[in-house]
C-alpha cells in the first residue's frame, strides 16, 4: 500500500480564506507531571455536544487544571465516534465564521479539510473508505459561493521510530504530552496504519493528513484540485 500527504497547492492561484473556529471544544491543559501547559487536539466536526449539561464549558478557549480537563472528556466520551482520540484543544461540531474568495475542489484550512459539495460526492461515488463530510456553518459576502463540507479525518497512525530525533522521549505519561518537533523527512510506521481507511490524520502529529493511493488517485482521475499528494514511505 502506497500513502501521501496531503498540502496546500499554492501554485493553484485560489483566494479562497476561511476565517472560522469550531463550535465548540476542550480545554487546554496544565499538567503537574511534565509542568507544560498546553493544548494541539484533534478534529470531530460531526460530534454534536449539545446533548452536554453545563455547555458553557465546551465555548471558550482555556488552560484548565488536568483534573478538570479529565473530567470534561469524560463528559464527551461517550459521543465520540470509533477510534477517536481526545487531547487537550480537541475540536467538536461545525466551523462557524467566514469565508471568501475563490476555492478550490479541496480547501486546507489551518488543520482541517475542507470540500466542496460536488466534489465529496465525486469521491462518495467510488467509494472510497472512511469518507464522512459535515456541514460548516460558514457565512459568504459573495454570489455563487460554494457549499464546504469539512471531512472528519480520524487519528490513525504514526510516525516510524526511525524518522524521530536520537534523544527521542515518550510522551508524558499523565497528559500525553510529546515535545518532539515535526521530522522533515517523514517515515510511516506500517504496524500502526489502519487497513480500512484511505483518509486519517496521524495520532503523534494531528497537523499531519495522509491518503492512501486509492484516494489520491481517484482525486486525480475526478479532477480534483486545491491540494497536493506527497508520497511518504513506509517501514
Amino acid at each position: 500500500m502506497q500513502y501521501f500527504v496531503i498540502e496546500e497547492d499554492r501554485s493553484a492561484g485560489y483566494t479562497g480564506f476561511v476565517d472560522a473556529v469550531h463550535k465548540w471544544g476542550l480545554p487546554g491543559v496544565h499538567c503537574p507531571a511534565c509542568d507544560a501547559t498546553w493544548s494541539a487536539g484533534f478534529i470531530y466536526p460531526s460530534v454534536d455536544l449539545t446533548p452536554v449539561a453545563a455547555l458553557a464549558d465546551f465555548e471558550e478557549a482555556r488552560p484548565e487544571p488536568i483534573e478538570e480537563y479529565e473530567r470534561l472528556c469524560e463528559l464527551v466520551r461517550p459521543l465520540l465516534p470509533p477510534g477517536a482520540i481526545l487531547e487537550p484543544g480537541s475540536d467538536f461540531g461545525p466551523l462557524v465564521g467566514k469565508a471568501q474568495g475563490r476555492f478550490g475542489s479541496f480547501v486546507m484550512s489551518y488543520f482541517s479539510l475542507l470540500v466542496q459539495r460536488d466534489a465529496l460526492e465525486k469521491l462518495q461515488a467510488k467509494d472510497i473508505r472512511g469518507l464522512k463530510g459535515c456541514r460548516t456553518e460558514l457565512r459568504f459576502r459573495q454570489r455563487n459561493s460554494p457549499e464546504l463540507f469539512e471531512l472528519e479525518i480520524l487519528p490513525m497512525g504514526r510516525l516510524h521510530r526511525d524518522c524521530l530525533p536520537p534523544d527521542y522521549q515518550p510522551p508524558c505519561s499523565r497528559c500525553g504530552r510529546s515535545s518532539i518537533p515535526l521530522p522533515d523527512d517523514l517515515l510511516l510506521d506500517a504496524t500502526t496504519l489502519p487497513r480500512d481507511l484511505d483518509l486519517f490524520r496521524l495520532e503523534d502529529f494531528s497537523q499531519v493528513i495522509v491518503c492512501t493511493k486509492r484516494f489520491a488517485d481517484a482525486s486525480k482521475r475526478l479532477g480534483l484540485d486545491g491540494v497536493v499528494f506527497q508520497p511518504l514511505p513506509v517501514k
